[in-house]
């Protein structure tokens, strides 16, 4: 929502602004189809030229992702608490126990709690993946911290990819710009010899390029690329947790230790409270 209410703002500032400036729209409005196929054209060929498909696929969800917000919302952080809380007891209990719900997580009753975590690839993957190993290396507290931090690593690096793309596109396109400014001016010294009133036209027709590659950059792409970032990181906190969780119990501190270390660590505006996850899984236990 922030999204589109801020590029609504952009556009309306920058041409309401050059309306009460006495500005006419005629000239823009007529040469901006051209000069939106050169630098948009440009920057999208320039765009698939640069990047692999995965990348392309990834960035136009990316965009979705601008407008719509993070995935994981304040409800998912208590779930995700509630779900490591179970895992945790079960593995202190008796880890032999917990080697049927990482192998098979879409069949564990306990995964099957949580749906929307469940359909999470990365997450699955990383509580699988590293109660496995700490189960097969339980006494290297260091070699299984470290796995997991290159995990994370590597999450995060795969999630800024969109942004880095379309950061790379917004520094691209005030060059794109000039380019189109410079087609503009070679069109306009052909046409020397016209009145002074239709070189006018002509020169300003150029100079739109210049403003279309600048107000593209840095009012429109780069402020998307900015939000696609923040978006992702706040996401990727969700991830940041299972981690915290699963360290603080490789130092074999209490589950409740565990799970508070954790939610600590949620985005503050949607963490959920101490009373809250207390709550919560006490009626966990109260229907097993």
């Amino acid at each position: 929502m922030n999204a589109a209410i801020g590029l609504v703002i952009t556009i309306v500032m920058v041409f309401g602004g050059y309306l009460l400036a006495g500005g006419k729209l005629d000239i823009i409005l007529h040469s901006l189809p051209f000069e939106m196929m050169i630098i948009g054209g440009s920057a999208v060929g320039a765009f698939v030229a640069s990047n692999d498909f995965t990348t392309i696929k990834h960035t136009m969800g990316d965009i979705v992702t601008a407008f719509a917000g993070p995935k994981w919302k304040k409800k998912d952080y208590q779930d995700l608490l509630c779900l490591m809380h179970e895992l945790l007891h079960i593995l202190k209990v008796n880890p032999v126990d917990i080697e049927s719900h990482i192998e098979a997580p879409q069949e564990s009753s306990i995964f099957q709690k949580y749906p929307r975590i469940l359909k999470d690839h990365d997450a699955i993957e990383m509580i699988c993946d590293t109660i496995r190993s700490m189960i097969m290396n339980f006494d290297n507290v260091y070699q299984v911290e470290m796995l997991l931090e290159k995990h994370l690593d590597s999450l995060t690096e795969d999630k800024l990819h969109g942004s880095h793309a379309l950061q790379g596109t917004a520094d691209a396109l005030p060059a794109l710009g000039i380019v189109a400014a410079v087609l503009g001016v070679i069109k306009t010294m052909a046409s020397i010899d016209k009145p002074p009133e239709v070189l006018g036209g002509m020169i300003g027709g150029a100079l739109v390029g210049t403003f279309l590659g600048v107000f593209l950059a840095y009012g429109v792409v780069g402020p998307f690329a900015a939000r696609i970032k923040h978006t992702r990181m706040e996401e990727h906190v969700f991830y940041s947790m299972i981690g915290e969780v699963l360290v603080s119990n490789l130092y074999k501190n209490p589950v409740n230790i565990c799970i508070e270390v954790a939610r600590r660590h949620a985005p503050s505006r949607i963490r959920p409270s101490f009373d809250e996850i207390e709550q919560a899984i006490r009626e966990l236990k109260q229907a097993a």
